[in-house]
């Protein structure tokens, strides 16, 4: 990437992973907790996504980790003291230029001291400050489990609650409130100050593969990891939806409610379920299975003579979806393997006039999709829009596709 002349080295790595938080400033507060030591990481994931970061510290802090840590970590000098600069205020005064002040790891006497508006440190007087000028504030705590629990700490994280401060975690671990991890921190930021775009909109998305019992021990599936619908539901909580994704995997991401299945039956019922609580719009990019058996309520034996088994056609869910939910958006995916472009186009062509989808993504998967960290689709839309074709990371193409079913969702069907 092109260098900026007098740019800290450092600062190098800025938006290589994505521009989630272009433009934005975050002051990262750091008090005395031990799990300061993480904190140089996640300064550095918050530029990878395109921020600006200033580091201020508690004296209590700096017996942890040396400030030169934080200088190297964020490229900017790192605030001690509050000096003839009012540092406080040129951040989060009423004209500051900062959007958030984190406070990561929060210490139970710093929670105590800022329910409190106490401000005898940089990091609480920043609060203070941040906080009487309405900017948004959030805090991650790291402590003893014990100190976590006693009733003065659970009261003020309540009341700080109560002002519109968020908190992230902590992870109860070990007899420890521990600090949660910098994926979980990150993805909460984007989430806070990021895009808006989805803020009042509920997406259900259905993802990775099904598994039909053929025995207690066997099962018939395919090979989709599911990782195309994990970035998609995490793409749509950054950008501030209700998210709901359906699948027999895990993600693991406090906000995202997960609903767990196994059977192509399970998934439809449970999408038909979901789809009557009321959403804008159904993500239907799992693999579904087309086929079914009656399993067996017993292993069946292995033997020398062969295996014959009887399959049936599965339900086709975004079918019935779309008979019991008009209204709905549906956006479909098409997989095919062995084909040209041309068919490709062909095939999705067809099954999103067939389906009454209002848009589906196509790709060829015989060398790259199907549990590959890459991927190229062509996205078709039920319009008179041109095809669009994108190849890239998983990652990169959920941005782009979310990007898409925001248009489909904001723009009255027009995209």
């Amino acid at each position: 990437m092109p260098q900026i002349q007098n740019e800290h080295p450092t600062l190098w790595i800025k938006s290589t992973k994505s521009e989630s938080l272009k433009g934005k400033t975050i002051v990262l507060a750091v008090t005395g907790s031990i799990a300061a030591v993480r904190t140089v990481e996640l300064a550095r994931e918050f530029i990878r996504r395109g921020a600006e970061v200033y580091a201020v510290m508690s004296e209590a802090a700096g017996w942890i980790i040396n400030p030169m840590a934080l200088h190297y970590a964020t490229g900017n000098e790192v605030i001690t003291e509050i000096t003839g600069k009012v540092e406080h205020v040129e951040f989060f005064g009423n004209l500051g230029r900062a959007d958030l002040l984190l406070i990561a790891p929060a210490t139970a006497n710093t929670l105590g001291k800022i329910a409190a508006g106490i401000d005898d440190t940089p990091v609480t007087t920043f609060a203070t400050t941040a906080i009487g000028a309405g900017k948004p504030v959030m805090i991650v705590p790291a402590m003893h489990e014990d100190m976590y629990n006693h009733p003065a700490v659970m009261e003020n994280i309540e009341k700080m609650k109560s002002w519109g401060i968020s908190f992230i975690g902590p992870r109860i671990e070990e007899g420890i409130a521990k600090i949660a991890g910098n994926d979980e921190i990150v993805l909460e930021v984007e989430r806070e100050i990021g895009k808006k775009t989805l803020c009042g909109k509920k997406i259900l998305i259905t993802s990775g593969s099904t598994a039909e019992p053929i025995d207690p021990i066997r099962i018939l599936t395919n090979r989709a990891s599911g990782k195309t619908g994990n970035e998609l539901a995490l793409e749509a909580y950054r950008r501030g939806a209700e998210v709901t994704i359906v699948h027999r995997n895990k993600l693991g991401v406090t906000g995202i409610n997960e609903i767990h299945v196994e059977t192509a039956d399970q998934m439809t019922d449970a999408v038909l379920g979901e789809l009557a609580k009321g959403y804008d719009v159904l993500i239907s990019s799992a693999a579904i299975a087309d086929y079914t058996l009656d399993a067996s309520k017993q292993k069946i034996k292995s033997g020398d003579s062969g295996l014959e088994l009887s399959f049936r056609n599965t339900r086709k869910l975004i079918k019935e979806a779309r008979q019991a939910y008009p209204q709905v958006k549906i956006v479909g995916f098409k997989a095919e393997a062995g084909v040209d472009k041309e068919e490709l186009v062909k095939r999705a062509k067809q099954t999103l006039e067939s389906s009454g989808l209002d848009m589906i993504v196509a790709n060829e998967v015989s060398k790259e999709g199907m549990g590959t960290v890459n991927n190229s689709i062509t996205i078709l839309y039920s319009n008179d829009r041109d095809n669009i074709s994108i190849e890239g990371s998983k990652t990169l193409i959920a941005n782009f596709l979310m990007d898409e079913i925001t248009g489909l969702l904001t723009s009255k069907g027009e995209i």
